[in-house]
């Protein structure tokens, strides 16, 4: 006789397995850069979608030792960056604020950016760097170098042109050209000699990924515009990513109150993963600077380093610099140690 069909039907018994549940890890975040320090921060995604809103406290702190050869190596402790601040975003109204505790000046960026629906057209309102050099306006963190270079420091902080300050300005972004962006504003003039500040300074950027691994841009800053400019610059530029192998240059000229200038800027890394998060990357850069005209002079610098990084929280740095800066009588040696965190 054949066996008896077991019954089907709803009153059936039902096997229910007893697998323990798998509770899900949350996936640990990567941290975004603040606008103010990287403005290539692109559209990312609120923490609250539905409600597309969220408010974000970051900071970070870097701390450094260094002995340099021009004063026989008597070493130096600083903490050359104490930052703080808070980004809030609502729909296509975005706001950040940032301060330096360890700056003379501890306001660093104060703006507003709106943007479309498309986010290809935004507007910049208030203090936050204005497009011009790459090296510039590269991220801190992101840079593997301490410091920005003699170039930069030259060309910002000496002659005034660019870094941050009080202006509006516009962007377009159209990516199905190459990923275009088109960055351009008028900005607070700087200080004369007798301490009156000048008319609006202009400044521009425009840049393109032909393919996915290469930038390249070409920007340009114009001292008071509106009076006739006497110091400008123009300066092309290109960041090649091959894998953990990260390469950038760039080159810049125009003229300053001391005359006409040449520029060149260079930069190679590679990051090399070390087991879970952590990770070495060795460096090394070089550029030069060169004036003309009745005062001639040049300036040299040459680096090379290991970074140890950490996740994206963490980073040691270990730096040897060779350099000729603008002023020096002769090349000089600076060696560097610095640890930085960010949150």
């Amino acid at each position: 006789m054949a066996p008896e069909a077991p019954a089907v039907g709803p009153s059936a018994p039902v096997a229910v397995s007893e697998a323990p549940a798998q509770t899900k890890k949350k996936k640990k975040k990567a941290k975004v850069e603040p606008l103010g320090e990287n403005p290539e921060v692109a559209e990312t995604a609120p923490a609250d979608e539905e409600e597309g809103r969220s408010v974000r406290l970051f900071g970070r702190v870097f701390a450094r030792a260094s002995a340099d050869g021009r004063e026989d190596y008597t070493r130096s402790l600083s903490v050359p960056s104490a930052r703080v601040g808070v980004n809030a975003t609502f729909e296509y109204i975005e706001a950040e604020v940032t301060a330096d505790l360890s700056s003379k000046n501890p306001l660093k960026d104060a703006f507003v950016r709106i943007a479309d629906g498309d986010k290809r057209l935004r507007l910049y309102a208030g203090q936050f760097k204005a497009p011009f050099l790459a090296r510039e306006l590269e991220s801190t963190w992101g840079l593997p170098l301490m410091r920005r270079g003699l170039v930069d420091d030259y060309l910002t902080e000496t002659h005034e042109l660019g870094g941050r300050r009080l202006g509006l300005m516009g962007e377009v972004r159209l990516k199905e050209f190459w990923g275009l962006k088109v960055s351009g504003g008028l900005f607070e003039g700087s200080k004369d000699a007798l301490g009156q500040r000048t008319s609006e300074d202009a400044a521009a950027r425009v840049t393109v990924r032909p393919f996915k691994a290469l930038t390249v841009g070409a920007s340009s800053y114009m001292a008071q515009v509106l009076e006739g400019t006497q110091r400008h610059a123009v300066a092309a530029d290109g960041t090649l990513h091959l894998g953990a192998l990260e390469l950038s240059g760039e080159v810049v000229t125009g003229r300053l109150g001391v005359g006409p200038f040449t520029a060149q800027l260079g930069l190679v890394s590679y990051t090399l993963p070390l087991g879970h998060e952590w990770a070495l990357q060795p460096l090394a850069g070089a550029e030069a600077l060169q004036l003309r005209g009745e005062l001639e002079g040049r300036g040299w610098a040459a680096v090379g380093g290991l970074n140890v990084l950490f996740s994206d929280s963490f980073k040691a740095q270990l730096q040897a610099e060779r350099a000729l800066r603008p002023g020096d009588e002769a090349p000089g040696t600076e060696l560097s140690l610095q640890l930085a965190t960010r949150f």
